[in-house]
C-alpha cells in the first residue's frame, strides 16, 4: 500500500512539474516568436516585448567568396531595435514562405534555452524568467541556413 501511494504521490508531483512546464514553454515559445516576427515584420514593439535592454547577440556569417565563416560582431539591444526600424522604413519584410521555428531545448526555474531557425540560420536563445514573463537574454547565432 505504501508503495501504491508513493507512485501516486510521484505522480501528481511530476504532472504538477508538467503543467508548469507545458506554461513555461508556452511563455519561452511566445517570446522567441516575438523575437522572429520582430525581426521579420520591421515590429519594435515586439523586440521590445520579448528581449531584455542588456541583450547580447554574436554570430557567424559565412564569407560566399572564401567559404570561411567570420564572426558578424554583436548587436546589443538598441541595435536590435535600430534593424528592425530600418526593416519597416525600408519595407524589408521577410517572404512569407522563410523560415520561422522555435524548439525548446531545456527549462529550469528561472532560466531556459531555446534553438531558433529563421531565414538568417539559426540562433541558440538564452532566456530568462521574472514572475511569470520570459524574455530573451542572448542570442548565438549561425547563418546562412543549409550552408
Amino acid at each position: 500500500m505504501k508503495s501504491l501511494t508513493g507512485f501516486i504521490l510521484a505522480f501528481i508531483i511530476i504532472g504538477g512539474i508538467n503543467a508548469q512546464s507545458g506554461s513555461d514553454k508556452e511563455g519561452i515559445e511566445k517570446a522567441c516568436m516575438g523575437y522572429i516576427e520582430g525581426f521579420y515584420e520591421g515590429d519594435s514593439l515586439k523586440i521590445i516585448e520579448n528581449v531584455r535592454p542588456t541583450l547580447t547577440k554574436f554570430g557567424y556569417w559565412k564569407n560566399e567568396a572564401s567559404g570561411e565563416y567570420k564572426g558578424a560582431g554583436y548587436m546589443t539591444f538598441d541595435q536590435a531595435v535600430d534593424y528592425v526600424n530600418s526593416v519597416r522604413i525600408k519595407k524589408n519584410f521577410a517572404k512569407p514562405d522563410v523560415p520561422k521555428k522555435v524548439e525548446v531545448l531545456d527549462i529550469l526555474n528561472h532560466i531556459a534555452v531555446a534553438k531558433v531557425t529563421a531565414w538568417w540560420g539559426k540562433d541558440y536563445v538564452l532566456l530568462s524568467k521574472t514572475g511569470d514573463k520570459w524574455m530573451i537574454d542572448q542570442v548565438l547565432w549561425e547563418g546562412p541556413l543549409g550552408k
